[in-house]
């Protein structure tokens, strides 16, 4: 190899090695070990709160762990609650940017996705006094009435014929129900229609997984155009719920 070109490789690697060390420290909790990449997922059983529990009992009550390339801290302990969601809860409130929530959620203009400030606040409000007050509540009881009736009905009919009954899945029919019925004026449940809809929502699902993953696991330009195709597909997906379903 040319002796200028192993030169410059050499300043390079040496730049980069001092910068790492010399680094400034954070002063951050107690983490376990992790591995590239994953982070501290292989840590992590299908239980998670087990396995946090475990690890809390090694590394204290606040310990930093990282699901992927995302540092988390998770606590257990009421005064580390309370230290963050009392004493210093402006300081957790925001939100985590991602490419995702501001490709998706209309460059994160929604309640959820929001950054705390003026406009989160006033969504709020508007959440508040317009969707969550006492009076909207009580409008929508006569649907949750109609929906637990119908669904004592499905269980009674089970129960006469014999045949099992998945409460878990009933309940999630019920959720879906009374929701879809609050916020759109009818039901996807039944028929052609409501194959669609469970069709996209399971699409819907399966391509926030495969942004995550992106974001979190795989980095570089792999990883990047694999987000970014996904959330061209969601977009897509969002659009067709929108003609479909809204207006």
């Amino acid at each position: 190899m040319h002796p200028f070109l192993l030169s410059l490789i050499a300043i390079f690697s040496l730049y980069f090695v001092a910068k790492w060390l010399y680094r400034p420290r954070k002063k951050l909790p107690p983490s376990p070990p992790k591995l590239p990449i994953l982070g501290n997922l292989h840590q992590l059983s299908t239980l998670s709160h087990h396995s946090f529990q475990s690890l809390g009992r090694r590394y204290g009550p606040l310990m930093l762990v990282h699901f992927g390339s995302r540092p988390t801290i998770i606590v257990q302990s009421a005064d580390a609650a309370s230290e963050i969601m009392r004493t210093n809860d402006l300081i957790f409130a925001n939100r985590v940017g991602s490419r995702s929530s501001t490709r998706i959620f209309y460059d994160t203009r929604d309640i959820i996705t929001a950054p705390y400030g003026e406009y989160w606040r006033k969504l709020k409000s508007v959440c508040i006094l317009q969707l969550l007050s006492s009076k909207r509540v009580q409008s929508f009881n006569f649907i949750r009435e109609e929906e637990t009736a119908l669904l004592e009905k499905r269980i009674k009919s089970c129960c006469s014929s014999g045949s099992p009954v998945n409460l878990s899945e009933l309940f999630m029919s019920l959720a879906n129900h009374v929701t879809c019925r609050a916020t759109f004026g009818r039901k996807y449940s039944d028929g052609e229609g409501g194959k669609k809809f469970l069709m996209l929502l399971t699409e819907v699902v399966e391509l926030l997984g495969i942004v995550l993953l992106s974001e979190n696991l795989f980095h570089g330009f792999r990883g990047l155009i694999v987000l970014m195709v996904s959330i061209i597909e969601l977009k897509r997906l969002q659009k067709k719920w929108m003609r479909s379903w809204i207006w």
